[in-house]
């Protein structure tokens, strides 16, 4: 079975990889097949877990590919935590393709950033709830809440390997913007961060006992 991890980026999807790198029986890759075109964009091998943040542009032709035979995670986070993600790194990656000479390329460049990040954020999430509105496997995942749903995703799918490993990759920073590294050096915790450890840290101590 395959299983897709749909998601508007910035929202944990490389640490969601970095935690199914713990699991034994399916592969996992987070945009490995970008630089492709036609049919071998979307080739992935059987047993395997992608994330990918373009995929909610090419939702056609996912429905052809796998339609309701794969697994589909929604992966979600504080939608201001994303926008604010995004606006740190407004002139590069999907963002920048999203504006600019992208999809809203009349949108005046003084616009204000945290207003183009959440519309591109509604734009994809909403693209996304509307390609699951028919799928009978799927499920959605909440960054704050990794602690109970990532262990209901490894059930869902059957994973094997090391739960508590795998759970442990979410106290860590993967692909981190550069002001949030900045502040990480300096000893400081964002807002949000400390629930998501505290809750993983609780899950792995009832896993100990």
């Amino acid at each position: 079975m395959n299983v897709f991890i749909l998601n508007t980026g910035r929202c944990g999807s490389t640490t969601f990889i970095e935690a199914c790198r713990h699991v034994t029986n399916y592969s996992c890759g987070h945009e490995s097949r970008t630089g492709l075109l036609g049919a071998d964009r979307l080739d992935y091998p059987e047993n395997h877990i992608e994330a990918d943040n373009r995929l909610s542009w090419l939702l056609g032709r996912l429905e052809t590919s796998y339609g309701d035979d794969a697994f589909y995670v929604h992966l979600k986070r504080d939608e201001r935590d994303v926008a604010r993600s995004f606006s740190r790194r407004y002139s590069r990656g999907i963002i920048k393709a999203y504006r600019g000479d992208g999809i809203l390329r009349k949108l005046p460049e003084e616009s204000d950033r945290m207003n183009v990040a959440l519309d591109y954020c509604r734009t994809v999430n909403s693209n996304i709830e509307l390609f699951l509105k028919d799928k009978t496997r799927k499920m959605e995942v909440d960054l704050e809440n990794v602690a109970s749903d990532f262990p209901a995703f490894w059930e869902a799918i059957g994973a094997k390997g090391s739960l508590g490993a795998a759970i442990r990759e979410f106290e860590k920073r993967h692909n981190a913007s550069e002001s949030m590294r900045r502040n990480a050096g300096r000893g400081r915790r964002r807002r949000g961060s400390r629930g998501i450890g505290d809750s993983i840290r609780r899950f792995a101590r009832r896993r100990r006992v």
